[in-house]
Parts: structure tokens; sequence; C-alpha cells
């Protein structure tokens, strides 16, 4: 069916009108937006502004309840994932879909008509024009979260989409890869296939976006070309007005000492599962940023220290004293608690009520089961602190936005009271809004004496953060770089490493 008229007859995508309802609250209200062909258009907003359920509605996982949208002149009258597809649309969404018994090659061609051995020749020449390195024959089970999304975008690739939704794709991705999978989107809107970019690095948005439209509560309120919108107006298009976070963390210590003052985690010459005599120390206030890019141990040091991992050698101490006999229940007992970076997977039981997964860590302690009462109220002193936004608290984690997911998971991590906390990707996938509350949370709790890990493949919330910075580089500690080191400084010992050793 073509579209009602001709200055829209070339558009890959043409939402119009388009509300959508969950019982009497209005998600989507009246949204209209274009993609062009060669077009890659920023979609932002705020975590709950409506962009999930805008995209899901144009890839029709989600069906609207009154409005059109039309794919490549086609109106999608019977909205299904497989029928937009067919007409040329992909999305690729932020958290990666993964089926972790079959092999990274069969997960990027399942549903494909060719058996997965046929395409392995295409799919190998994406490989290497997204300049990514990974294993077709491994198991997918075993990818790490910056795999798992470059899987997700090579199934639509592999799928010649004429138009791509892209959901956070450089939300795990260090900045080498970012680089190279910009070089395939420049490549690939020079092609003419048009792209919808959802990000909130408001850098990368006008490093590579033409056009931006802004979502708040469910409606448009900013669109044009990027280049005529500062960032300071996207930011308050976004979000209204700037307000900084409330933390009142009554169970923190009152004063902090000195950085510097007291160590609170010593780690020597640690080696297990992808790392070897790593060595380093933090102290009561303060923040040591841990960067290198993917496959550098970051993750699986943190891991081990925290007991989920096996030690293969080496020591840790917590306060002074030998962290013996190590596994989670020890390590929050002691003081030492670890936010992981994949919320979904590993950080929340997303079915479970929100007050529930904030006293998940204290489950433990508790001879039988936990007190509805004391759930409900330690829930809502993090609620109020952080600004979680949740219907209540019996509401599940499932049903939250990226970013509020992000906050109960940092309050499960605080209602433990810790005095060492390993933050991996804390901000991976939450908006500009929810971020800067983040921020500002961990400052807080450095300036209340908690020792922070702040683990990120962002280089720069690592320098903007970090006391002192940590360069990790396959499986090593590389390097130690004071504060306000340069973002190239960092990329230099962790991508050196790598050059000298493909040298």
């Amino acid at each position: 069916m073509a579209l009602r008229d001709g200055t829209a007859a070339q558009a890959l995508i043409d939402v119009r009108d388009v509300w959508k309802q969950y019982g009497p609250v209005a998600v989507l209200k009246g949204v209209s937006i274009t993609l062009a062909p060669g077009q890659i258009h920023a979609l932002l907003g705020g975590n709950g502004a409506g962009k999930s359920t805008l995209m899901k509605a144009i890839a029709g996982l989600v069906v609207p309840n009154s409005g059109s949208i039309a794919i490549a002149g086609t109106l999608l009258d019977r909205p299904s994932a497989a029928r937009a597809q067919r007409l040329g649309l992909y999305l690729v969404p932020q958290e990666a879909h993964i089926f972790g018994s079959q092999s990274v090659l069969e997960n990027i061609c399942m549903g494909l008509d060719k058996p997965a051995a046929r395409l392995r020749g295409r799919v190998e020449a994406l490989v290497a024009q997204l300049a990514v390195s990974l294993d077709l024959d491994a198991q997918a089970a075993t990818l790490e979260i910056a795999d798992r999304q470059i899987v997700e975008i090579l199934r639509g690739l592999i799928r010649e989409a004429r138009a791509l939704i892209l959901d956070e794709p450089t939300s795990a991705l260090t900045p080498h890869e970012v680089e190279a999978l910009f070089a395939r989107m420049r490549a690939l809107a020079a092609s003419g296939v048009g792209i919808f970019f959802i990000s909130h690095k408001l850098r990368e948005i006008r490093e590579i976006c033409h056009d931006i439209s802004v979502l708040r509560d469910g409606a448009i309120v900013l669109s044009g070309p990027m280049s005529a919108h500062t960032d300071a107006e996207i930011v308050t298009a976004m979000t209204r007005v700037a307000a900084p976070v409330a933390v009142d963390l009554s169970t923190a210590p009152a004063a902090a000492p000195a950085p510097g003052s007291e160590r609170r985690l010593e780690v020597e010459r640690l080696s297990g599962e992808g790392f070897s005599e790593v060595s380093f120390s933090l102290a009561a206030g303060e923040i040591v940023g841990l960067a290198g890019v993917v496959g550098a141990g970051r993750t699986e040091l943190a891991e081990t220290i925290f007991g989920l991992r096996p030690t293969l050698s080496g020591a840790v101490r917590l306060g002074g004293a030998p962290l013996e006999n190590r596994s989670p229940s020890v390590c929050i007992d002691r003081g030492l608690v670890y936010l992981p970076e994949d919320r979904q997977q590993f950080g929340l039981f997303l079915d479970a009520p929100l007050d529930w997964n904030a006293s998940a860590y204290l489950m433990h302690k508790m001879p039988f089961f936990l007190r509805p009462r004391d759930e409900a109220r330690r829930f809502e002193r993090f609620r109020s602190a952080m600004g979680i936004k949740c219907e209540s608290h019996l509401q599940p984690a499932r049903r939250l936005s990226g970013g509020n997911q992000q906050k109960v998971l940092l309050a499960k991590c605080l209602a433990a009271d810790p005095q060492v906390l390993i933050l991996d990707e804390p901000t991976r996938g939450v908006d500009v809004a929810a971020r800067n509350d983040i921020y500002a949370l961990i400052r807080s709790l450095a300036a209340q004496g908690v020792a922070i890990l702040l683990i990120s493949s962002d280089f720069d919330e690592i320098v903007q953060l970090s006391d002192r910075v940590l360069v990790m580089a396959f499986g090593a500690l590389e390097g130690e770089l004071p504060r306000g080191a340069s973002v190239d400084a960092i990329g230099g010992l962790a991508f050196g490493a790598r050059e000298a050793a493909d040298a």
C-alpha cells in the first residue's frame, strides 16, 4: 500500500500520529517520525520517555492503539516482527538475545532460509568489515556482553536490512570498537540504508548522526538537523530541568577519611581465569578507575575478588585482614559488594518486586524470610534518595526502564552497607539524567568513605570520576595513571599492548 503523500513516498519508515496506551496510561502520544534512505537519525529521551515502545511498534513487536506505521512504502497493518523484517527492518535490541547452546555462527544466521554453514563466508566478511575479533565456532554462552551486541548487529547486517534500529549498540564497546562500528554505519548509510540510532552519549550522537528527535513523556519535543541544536538544548528537552540527586545513606560513615589514609582493599599478585599477577589497593574514600578493552580481564578480576570465580594464586585483604574462602556471602558480610555489568542476567530478579530486589544481598543473613515491612521501608529510602521512578515497591523489576533498573541494582548493593564497592559498567544503557544521578551517587559514596573500584568501557567516564586509573590488557595490569589522565593516555596503554603483541 502506498503512502499517503509524495513528500513521504521515499521514506524507509513513516510513523504518523501513533498512540499507545497500557490501561489508562499513554506511553506514546501522537508520535510522528520518519527515516529516509541514507539517514542516521538519533532518537533520545530519558528512561521511560517511550523510546523502546516506539521502536518496538515500528518493529512489529507492539501494536499501537491508533496511528499508522509504514516500512518502505507498505503499511504495517498486521504488525509482527516477521512481517517487519520481510519489509526490510531489523531491530538490534539493547539486551542481546543469545541462544547459549548454539555456536556464534548459528546465532547470527538463525531464522534464515540457508544453513549457517553456507553463509559462513558472508558472515566472515561482515566480521572483517566491523574489525572485531569473534570466534564463529565458539559456544554463544561464552560470549562477553560486548560480543553479544556484535552478534545482534551482525544478525541485522546478514539479513541485508534497508532500515536498522540500533538500541544502545555502543554501551559496552571500547572506543576502538565504537569507531569500527561507526565506519560500518557510515558505509551502510552511503549505500542507502537508514538507521535509527538510540544512545545516551551526546558526543557519539553528534559524531555519527545527521538528524535528531527527542522524546519526553511519550511525545516528540525536539526534532531537526543535529547541527541546529546545542548539547544544552538537547539535555533540556530531555529532562526539562537538571535536578541534582539527593543521597541520604544513613548507614554510611558520617565522615570520610582522606583518600589514601586507610587501605580498604589490597589485591596482591592475584591470578585467576583470564588474568594473572594483578596487584593494587583501594583506600577509603577513593575512586579508582579500571579501564581496558573487552577481553582484558577486568570483569574476570572483579568476579574473582568477589568469590564468583576460583582463585589460582595470590591474596586479597580487606581492612588489612586476609579475605579467605571467598564467596559472595562472605564478601558481603565483610563489607565488599559487587555490581555486575549485566543487570538483567546477573544483577536483578526481573519478575520479583522492587523491594525484594533491593534486599537480595541481605537474604543470606535472614533465618527464614525477609519482613515485608522492612523490605518496603528499605526500598523507599533508596527510591527517594536515588529518584527511582516506579508505580510501587511491589512492581516487578522487568517493568522498569533500563536506567531505573540500574538504580534498583545500585540500591541492592548499597543496602548491604559496603565499605568497598566494585562497580562494573554502572551506567551501561542509561540516559543522560540517570547517568548524572549515578555519577553524583558515586561521588557521594566516596565522600562518605566508601572505597570504589570503577570498571568502565567509557574512557571519558573513567577520566571524569577517577582519582587514579589502572589499565588492563591481555589479563595483565599494564600501568597506572594519575587523576586527570587523558583518554588518549588510557587508550595508549589499553591498545598499545595489543598492537605490540600483534606486531
